[in-house]
This record gives C-alpha cells, sequence and structure tokens, in this order.
C-alpha cells in the first residue's frame, strides 16, 4: 500500500470518526433538553420550522435563564403569598371572573418577587418554561380563560378550571421559592 492510499484512508477514518463524534453530540443534547424541558420540548418542535430550529430556542432559553436572578423567598414572604392566595379563592364565590383576574396578577407578582421578569405572557412562558416546564400548560390554559373572562364566552366551571390550573404553578412557584431552612435543607 502506497503512501497516498494510507493518507486517504487516514483522512477518511478522521470523516467518519468527527461525523459520529457529532451525531453522539447532537443526540445527547436532544435528549438533555427533552429531559429538561419536558412536554415543552415536544410543543416547541412542533410550532417551531424543524427540530434543530427548536433545539437552538430552548437552548436560548436555558442561556437567558441563567442571566436572571432567581431567587428564593423567605418564609414570611411565602406565608403572605399563601395567604393572599386563600384570601382570592374565597372572593371565587362572589365574584369569579375577578378572582381569576386576580390569581393571575398574584401569580405574575409572585414571578416577579422570584426574580423572573414579567415584562409579557410570551417571555413569562419562555422564561418559566426552562424550571417550570411541566407545570406550563396549565399556565397557558389559565392564561387563555382568563382572557375570555368578563364576558359570556366563560362558563363558572372554566373560571373554576383556571384557579385550578393557576394553582397548579403558584404553588410550584412558592415551593420552589422555599428559601433554606436553619437546618441547610429546603422548606416546602
Amino acid at each position: 500500500m502506497d503512501t497516498t492510499w494510507m493518507i486517504v484512508i487516514i483522512v477518511v477514518a478522521v470523516v467518519v470518526v468527527a461525523l459520529l463524534a457529532l451525531t453522539v453530540q447532537r443526540t445527547a443534547r436532544r435528549r438533555r433538553l427533552q429531559e429538561r424541558f419536558g412536554p415543552e420540548y415536544e410543543r416547541t418542535v412542533e410550532q417551531g420550522a424543524s427540530r434543530r430550529q427548536a433545539e437552538r430556542d430552548l437552548a436560548a432559553r436555558e442561556e437567558r435563564h441563567e442571566g436572571l436572578q432567581i431567587r428564593a423567598l423567605p418564609s414570611t414572604v411565602r406565608d403572605r403569598y399563601a395567604r393572599d392566595w386563600n384570601g382570592v379563592q374565597e372572593r371565587f364565590v362572589d365574584d369569579p371572573d375577578r378572582a381569576v383576574d386576580e390569581a393571575d396578577r398574584l401569580v405574575t407578582a409572585l414571578m416577579s418577587e422570584r426574580g423572573y421578569p414579567t415584562e409579557g405572557y410570551e417571555q413569562q412562558t419562555r422564561d418559566l418554561s426552562v424550571e417550570h416546564s411541566r407545570t406550563l400548560e396549565h399556565y397557558r390554559i389559565a392564561h387563555e380563560i382568563n382572557s375570555r373572562a368578563g364576558g359570556r364566552n366563560t362558563s363558572t366551571e372554566e373560571l373554576r378550571s383556571a384557579m385550578v390550573h393557576y394553582r397548579a404553578l403558584f404553588e410550584e412557584l412558592l415551593k420552589d421559592g422555599a428559601a433554606p431552612s436553619d437546618d441547610g435543607r429546603r422548606q416546602a
């Protein structure tokens, strides 16, 4: 075998190894994103022009999230939010439309208190998707119902459903916002 064939074989082998490494890297990235984003991964892929574009979008969300100053809440603040939530639920009996709107505002205030930007609904969902992807669909459903509330387009049952959906995200944000207790563990 002469030197030219040897060089060709080496170049081909290097290219094959590089392609295999790239494939393994992409597969690992895809799995990591699927695990991190859960149902939000599939939703983003379905709405995107391509899987690659969707994965770039999800990676950009992670990068933005890394720059956020998400903070834990002291127990006094968590307790205040819990009381506020109970008040919203109590008002639901007398004024469901208003209570659902208050629930939306309370969830947004809690996001802000935790350090999430609240400049708009779409950005809120993108920011929340990084750490709260499994409850994000609750937020979307509640928001959609709330956007129709106040007119004849929503029933009391739909408004009750919105409250349940808001509560799912609210409780997760409140729980995740638990400041470490004196013994170093996170409080529930």
